[in-house]
């Protein structure tokens, strides 16, 4: 014959609250409770697509992970990628040339450089000629806002509009209600061929060559150093060249 044990309900209770307790700590301890960072762009093809698989996007990603990270690249407008990340909404922000934590002073420089930057001036009219940056000053100009790079170099045009994407930026100068616009040679190039805007081309030389880095929030500044080790290492062994010449777009 087999005696039932009588079960106190209450002691029950108390043992699965228990054992809750114990998995909670479990799960929140391992890798189930990884943190993932948030980093903004306002890159476009080829460096970042909204799969995340620009190129730049795939080299952000394998830095991360090289230094047991996780990260989430989400596109926002370039001013408002700045704020964020500046504010600590998000995590960091990339591309940006070098120097823009004079004006935010809660990012912090990854000091080894994701790529370079080639300024050029896009325009509608054939008419337009564009030889520097002074060569700019009788025109009407636009440029995305918050693009740093860009207002350093800015000289007193006769108007500059700053808009919060490449549709705006490049409608403006197929509209003609800007002259020219300024944007990055290759992510133009590749914007004019997708959407197929004969009518925009490049005039004159390229007007700056910027170097363009990665910006965490200072309270992550810890993770600065890894980061450049990552990414020299990347360099190092070809798996930045690799991404870089073969990602998918």
């Amino acid at each position: 014959m087999i005696f039932l044990a009588k079960i106190d309900p209450q002691r029950m209770r108390a043992r699965l609250s228990c054992a809750c307790l114990i998995a909670l700590l479990v799960l929140c301890s391992g890798k189930a409770y990884a943190r993932v960072f948030v980093l903004n762009t306002f890159d476009i093809y080829p460096y970042s697509t909204p799969r995340g698989t620009g190129s730049l996007d795939l080299v952000v990603k394998e830095a991360f992970r090289r230094i047991g990270e996780n990260v989430k690249i989400v596109w926002l407008p370039s001013e408002r990628a700045l704020i964020n990340a500046n504010s600590g909404i998000d995590d960091g922000d990339f591309v940006r040339v070098a120097g823009i934590e004079k004006e935010y002073h809660n990012l912090v420089m990854v000091p080894e450089k994701l790529c370079e930057f080639e300024f050029a001036a896009f325009a509608k009219s054939s008419a337009i000629k564009v030889s520097g940056w002074e060569s700019l000053k009788r025109y009407n100009v636009g440029i995305p806002r918050g693009a740093v790079a860009l207002e350093a170099k800015m000289p007193e045009v006769r108007s500059l509009t700053e808009v919060n994407d490449q549709n705006a930026l490049f409608g403006m100068a197929l509209d003609g209600r800007v002259d020219v616009i300024i944007y990055d040679k290759l992510q133009a190039d590749g914007f004019i061929k997708k959407f197929r805007l004969d009518g925009i081309r490049q005039v004159g030389p390229v007007l700056e060559k910027c170097r363009m880095y990665m910006y965490l929030n200072r309270r992550y500044a810890a993770l600065v150093p890894r980061l450049e080790v990552a990414l020299r290492q990347m360099k190092k062994d070809g798996t930045f060249s690799r991404i870089m010449d073969s990602a998918a777009r």
